[in-house]
């Protein structure tokens, strides 16, 4: 009689056991390939952005405060430190209206008055603090002044700080650069010239341009919302001044002016720009964006703002990168005898004219605050970059991080008490994995 054979129950569960530890390894194989794919994912979109942030950042501020052709001239002079050092070359402003130049340029978070000049009676050397300004924020407030004008009457229309989307992302800092486009305006040719722009003085000292604009340069009827101000520049100098005729083809100097701008013989390469469209301002600074994930999480965006976003004046409001949840800077000052010293936004904006060199035409009375702006020679740019998306299996070590704007150059906790402002804070969440990106900019149109 045959017998019948099989597993005995104690087989079977030995088999099954074996079964479950090998499909359990898999997993966990599985898990561990997986969570490892998505954190190398996180780093590498997160270096890509951080490596475009700073590029961008880079472009902008090695132009702060150019004008046209360059921004220094006369006899240069050998500093203690050794190096040559140019002369101050700055636009001298004839228009008799001060706020009509303040009106002309964007993010401008300063006023006649106070700490600064009283409105000038007389034509002035353009004042350092209207080619760059800076805003170091901590958790609670920022300094020299709160930016937003929320929170300042002379502050400018980007958001508070805050968690909520679309406010600033709090302890980050603020940063407002000017230089001119020397692309833009219109070349002047000599007066009789059958093509381009002219200009000749009358009687009276006062100019007239008569616009004929040459392939690529604006039609008179572009710039007729401009504010009516302009620049005459070449290579050895730049006057400020008000006209009129803005949006037609003739523009006169006004008696707007505390004096008629002077048309020197020979200039190099006449340019006439229209100050609120070609005097540039570039605002960078964080906004809080969801981060997509669909939980409600949020993230910081860099933004890059130009010509205060006006879209009539040339101006964009634009998104740089995402992931981006600090903003810092350092700013090198050179001194008088050449050597370079650097400060914060609030110990280079309290700078007076015992700390700076004179300028060409000073404002009478003026201490010249925050003159240093225009001794910056080096800005140190600090991002926190983060993968945005919490990744809820990294490790301790892997949450870790540096950030030399916080003193603290070896990784350590995002919740570590030496630091200036953690992502909680700021409303961000924790499990994600964060890299910082230092640049120092070297700032070719300084002009101590």
């Amino acid at each position: 009689m045959n017998r019948c054979r099989g597993l005995s129950l104690i087989e079977l569960m030995i088999a099954m056991a074996l079964g479950l530890a090998v499909s359990l390894g898999i997993v966990a194989v599985f898990t561990s390939t997986s969570n490892s794919r998505q954190a190398q994912e996180q780093l590498a979109r997160l270096q890509e952005e951080g490596r475009f942030a700073i590029a961008q950042i880079r472009d902008d501020l090695s132009m702060a405060g150019a004008q046209y052709c360059n921004s220094s001239g006369g006899a240069a002079h050998a500093s203690a430190a050794g190096p040559y050092l140019d002369g101050l070359r700055r636009p001298t402003v004839y228009a008799s209206d001060p706020n009509v130049l303040m009106g002309a340029l964007s993010d401008v978070s300063t006023r006649w008055n106070g700490a600064y000049p009283s409105p000038p009676s007389e034509p002035y050397s353009l004042p350092s603090f209207l080619m760059m300004r800076g805003y170091d924020c901590t958790v609670s407030t920022c300094t020299p002044v709160e930016p937003s004008n929320k929170r300042n009457t002379n502050g400018f229309s980007i958001p508070v700080m805050g968690k909520g989307v679309d406010s600033r992302v709090i302890g980050a800092s603020v940063l407002t650069v000017r230089y001119l486009n020397a692309s833009g305006g219109w070349a002047i040719m000599p007066e009789g010239s059958a093509r381009g722009s002219t200009l000749f003085s009358h009687a009276d000292d006062s100019v007239t341009v008569r616009l004929n604009p040459l392939p690529g340069e604006p039609k008179a009827s572009d710039v007729k919302d401009d504010t009516p101000l302009m620049m005459l520049a070449d290579c050895s100098g730049a006057q400020i001044f008000a006209v009129t005729g803005m949006g037609n083809s003739t523009l006169t100097s006004t008696g707007a002016n505390f004096a008629q701008p002077h048309v020197f013989q020979n200039m190099a390469a006449p340019k006439l720009f229209s100050v609120s469209r070609d005097m540039r301002t570039v605002t960078y600074y964080l906004r809080v964006v969801n981060n997509g994930d669909g939980m409600g999480h949020t993230t910081g965006a860099l933004m890059r703002r130009v010509n205060g976003g006006l879209s009539s004046q040339g101006g964009v409001g634009e998104e740089i990168a995402r992931g981006v949840e600090r903003l810092d800077f350092k700013y090198g000052v050179q001194q008088a005898d050449g050597t370079l010293r650097y400060y914060t936004a609030e110990q280079v904006d309290s700078s007076t004219r015992a700390d700076c060199p004179a300028v060409p035409v000073p404002i009478p009375g003026s201490s010249d605050r925050g003159c240093l702006w225009g001794s910056v020679g080096v800005i140190e740019v600090d991002l926190l970059m983060s993968g945005q998306n919490p990744l809820y299996s990294l490790m301790p070590d892997e949450l870790a991080y540096s950030y030399a704007a916080d003193g603290i150059f070896t990784p350590a906790a995002p919740t570590a008490d030496d630091r200036k402002v953690t992502p909680l804070q700021q409303g961000f969440p924790l499990p994600v994995l964060r890299r910082e990106f230092t640049a120092v900019v070297a700032v070719r149109n300084a002009n101590p």
